[in-house]
């Protein structure tokens, strides 16, 4: 069965290399430009695995994060946070707001691609 993954980000151009490599490697691939049009898509698309921006526009990634992993019908999504951003304190903001990785742009393909693989590989494993 093909894995659904939605990537919300904001960077068109970063939004169809994503895609792009993705499908390429058999997964089906929605995508929203917000955190108000990820969460609403997150509820009608149910994927198996969300692709997070932290600097997003409308809702920020962090709070899109605590949405996802508040809400009994979506809390067992894993959510993969990427981000351009640096601080020390980043790492720990994203697992409080319940991401499993952060993973910093520019995104290594084989290295996110490896973090997908084991993610969905656990959820299945439950």
């Amino acid at each position: 069965m093909v894995k659904k993954i939605l990537l919300i980000e904001d960077e068109a151009e970063l939004v169809e290399l994503m895609k792009m490599r993705l499908e390429a490697n058999g997964y089906e691939v929605d995508f929203a430009y917000d955190g108000e049009e990820g969460l609403k898509s997150i509820e009608d698309n149910r994927p198996d695995l969300v692709l997070l921006d932290i600097k997003i526009p409308k809702i920020d990634g962090f709070e899109v994060c605590k949405i996802i992993k508040e809400s009994p019908a979506t809390k067992d999504i894993p959510v993969v946070a990427i981000s351009a951003l640096a601080g020390k304190d980043l790492p720990n903001r994203c697992r409080e707001a319940g991401a499993e990785v952060l993973l910093f742009k520019p995104i290594e393909a084989e290295k996110l691609l490896s973090k997908i693989k084991e993610l969905l590989k656990k959820k299945e494993q439950g």
